[in-house]
């Protein structure tokens, strides 16, 4: 295991969707993943705004983008946003051809009213 500061580099994601979101049918805009655990859970923006949940849960500190293009991390502890950071056990993202909100299928056609 390779832990700094609540990132542990060898874990992989825990799918390629929020975890909660598919266990209750629900839907997210982006995801993001613990950099500690590989947990995905959904954004802020997301109607249940599962990683900031799991972060607050778990004592699990700081979280990474799980967006194609996107390595920017997150530090919930201090509010501080990091543009890059070491690299994680792949993949670094959900699968490019995933929409964004996803997942298909389950994001309401009105989706764009509920973000915050």
């Amino acid at each position: 295991m390779r832990t700094t500061y609540g990132i542990d580099t060898s874990v992989p994601p825990s799918g390629t969707g929020c975890a909660e979101c598919d266990a209750d049918g629900g839907w997210w805009f982006h995801l993001r993943r613990c950099a500690q655990c590989g947990h995905i859970g959904c954004c802020d923006s997301s109607p249940a705004k599962h990683a900031t949940a799991h972060a607050r849960a778990t004592g699990h500190p700081v979280i990474r983008s799980f967006e194609p293009g996107e390595g920017w991390f997150w530090n919930y502890e201090t509010s501080e946003m990091y543009e890059s950071g070491p690299e994680l056990a792949p993949p670094e993202s959900h699968p490019a051809d995933q929409p964004a909100p996803g997942p298909a299928g389950r994001v309401p056609a009105n989706w764009a009213d509920s973000l915050d």
